[in-house]
């Protein structure tokens, strides 16, 4: 049973491995197709917004605190706010609508 647990982690440590070196072993060359290439380069923010969304919405109590200061970091960054302007109003938005439902 315990010989198990190192099983595991090898496995995982080979298949995280195999997905990371897989491409710089195949790809030498520039990728010239249009659609890949647009594609590849939107994969980071796509990522970013599905592991982040979520949490946006049910780390606060209540899901509209959390929607409410999401539109405004959209609007906020949008205007070309700063990332450091666009955190502290968000948390501010959520400290003022929580503190208005739940209270």
């Amino acid at each position: 049973m315990k010989h198990d647990i190192f099983l595991y982690i090898l496995v995982m440590t080979a298949v995280t491995l195999a997905i990371r070196l897989l491409p710089l072993t195949l790809l030498r060359r520039p990728i010239k197709h249009r659609f890949l290439r647009s594609f590849l380069y939107y994969v980071p923010y796509v990522t970013l917004a599905v592991m982040t969304f979520p949490a946006i919405i049910e780390a606060t109590q209540t899901p509209a605190a959390g929607a409410a200061a999401l539109a405004v970091g959209i609007a906020l960054a949008w205007y070309g706010a700063s990332l450091f302007q666009v955190s502290a109003a968000c948390c501010f938005v959520v400290f003022l609508v929580e503190f208005i439902f739940v209270s």
